[in-house]
């Protein structure tokens, strides 16, 4: 199999696919010879993102809502011919920068809703069509924040060492079934997601990468692809590193 056709053959779910490292993933995916599916909350950033990666396969879906997700998974099913081979869980928010005895409820409750439940949903979902074919992978994109912690960013901080925490059990469960699933702890990268963030996190975080630089996301989106293919076929239950050196463990 060449490299250019890593894919072929197989599809793929991504969410947060609108922008960023899920749109990335997607692209790849795709050039590789991948069938991908694409959700994300934000319509016209979605649209855009269909053109750019070159799917028409796109549905708004907002990931803390179990019902929408189902829904979601049942028509996906049916656009890529009746599998899942390759779920990719990006879709996530920053939440607010607060100190925890300022931090609003409705950001934390938000935050859970999105970057942990959220990704807990699709996983429900889409496992049971990957258990009856005998195969998948998938990728939960964590954060160094869940395995190091950033201050003022408890929800998000939480959320992330919670997505390590499921994926660990999630891939032990899977072990024997023909499932991979791992999870990805980038450091701060380029992406849209840090127009969230007040520039004085940013900083901070920068500050923390030894190798002085924020990541790019093809890194990253090369990595999650490595992840995402047959390649990957003997680790499971595991973290994947892309800090810039910044994790300690």
């Amino acid at each position: 199999m060449s490299w250019s056709d890593r894919f072929a053959g197989r599809s793929a779910i991504v969410t947060g696919g609108a922008s960023g490292l899920g749109k990335a993933v997607a692209s790849r995916l795709v050039a590789e010879g991948g069938k991908v599916v694409l959700w994300d909350v934000d319509a016209p950033a979605l649209d855009a993102a269909s053109d750019e990666v070159g799917t028409a396969h796109v549905r708004v879906v907002d990931v803390s809502d179990q019902a929408a997700v189902a829904s979601a998974t049942a028509d996906a099913v049916q656009v890529l011919g009746g599998r899942v081979d390759i779920l990719v869980n990006s879709a996530g928010i920053t939440g607010a920068t607060a100190s925890v005895d300022q931090y609003p409820i409705d950001s934390w409750l938000r935050v859970m809703d999105i970057n942990l439940n959220g990704l807990f949903y699709c996983c429900r979902a889409i496992v049971p069509h990957m258990l009856e074919q005998g195969y998948g992978r998938i990728v939960n994109v964590s954060s160094v924040a869940g395995k190091e912690g950033n201050p003022n960013a408890s929800a998000y901080s939480a959320s992330k060492a919670g997505v390590i925490g499921f994926t660990k059990s999630l891939g032990k469960e899977l072990a024997t079934r023909g499932i991979i699933a791992n999870a990805i702890t980038p450091a701060t990268f380029e992406s849209p997601i840090l127009e969230q963030l007040p520039q004085s996190q940013v900083d901070y975080m920068l500050s923390k990468i030894p190798m002085g630089r924020l990541g790019e996301i093809p890194e990253t989106a090369a990595m999650v692809c490595f992840m995402a293919s047959e390649e990957c076929s003997f680790t499971t239950a595991a973290t994947f590193d892309t800090s810039g050196g910044r994790t300690t463990f």
